[in-house]
């Protein structure tokens, strides 16, 4: 069945234009208006007909099973049919401190550690970073990144859509990475979710935070404070990945002052849209 995401706040412009309820709130058999962008999608490009079946995700927590009950030009309704109560989020919390790539790339690295539960991603600017956005750059940008990964969960199964904050510069992010009160300033679409417990914890300080470094000797593969956190019960991890040039030595002394640890994964330079895959992919089988 196809999957869409039921955002509570619909209007990426103007999260005030539309709201829509949260799913659990609501008893099963109640019928609910679709938001405009699942209408376009599966009534108007896919043709959905009455009673097809479909599933509905708002970031809450599970999905739900729903079926069309009526269509017309503009707007459609469903039933909520049954709750699938399947977290398939991953066994840890992560935020990555992304350098923003151009193009596809940056889209490529979005995409693929939101399929591998990625939780936020802070994007950033840095000295030898390749993206400077301008202020008025930064709203169009960040809802298309946010798009990018739920289109991402909504391939992938993931129902906990990861959070694209709003870019900063690597210096102002490393400032105020200890500070437990941080804004998340991210895409009107999502903003309901930062309210959420599962996505509060992004708000409090990291059990580890790790630095993807060039490989250097005397560094260890797997270091033993990652596999330790790792046997906590839902760890939080932060993980600081650098642009294609690596971050200035004065931007990797301000990350150590602040308790990024450097890792060293394998013997080759990855580029920086796969750092973010290759160092989720290592949590998930280091936490298994």
């Amino acid at each position: 069945m196809r999957r869409f995401f039921y955002a509570t706040s619909n209007d990426i412009n103007n999260a005030d234009e539309t709201t829509y309820p949260q799913l659990s709130t609501l008893p099963i058999g109640t019928s609910v208006d679709l938001t405009e962008s699942i209408v376009h999608h599966w009534c108007r490009v896919l043709r959905a007909n009455i009673g097809d079946q479909g599933i509905l995700f708002d970031g809450f927590g599970g999905e739900y099973q729903v079926a069309l009950q009526t269509i017309s030009k503009k707007h459609a309704t469903v039933t909520l049919l049954a709750h699938i109560n399947d977290d398939r989020t991953a066994p840890f919390i992560s935020k990555i401190g992304l350098v923003m790539s151009r193009g596809e790339r940056m889209d490529y690295a979005i995409q693929k550690s939101t399929e591998l539960g990625v939780t936020a991603i802070q994007l950033l600017s840095s000295h030898h970073g390749e993206v400077n956005l301008k202020p008025a750059q930064v709203e169009k940008k960040l809802a298309h990144w946010q798009q990018v990964a739920i289109a991402a969960c909504e391939q992938c199964g993931l129902n906990r859509p990861p959070l694209i904050l709003a870019p900063v510069s690597i210096n102002d992010w490393l400032l105020k990475v200890v500070d437990n009160n941080q804004k998340m300033a991210i895409s009107p679409i999502v903003t309901a979710l930062s309210q959420d417990t599962y996505y509060q914890r992004l708000q409090q300080p990291a059990d580890l935070r790790m630095q993807l470094s060039v490989p250097a000797l005397g560094q260890p593969a797997v270091p033993e404070l990652l596999t330790v956190t790792l046997k906590q019960s839902a760890p939080y991890i932060e993980l600081l990945i650098g642009p294609e040039g690596g971050l200035s030595d004065d931007e990797c002394l301000k990350a150590a002052d602040v308790g990024f640890h450097p890792w060293q994964i394998g013997t080759r330079v990855l580029r920086t849209e796969t750092a973010p895959v290759v160092a989720l992919a290592t949590l998930h089988a280091l936490s298994h």
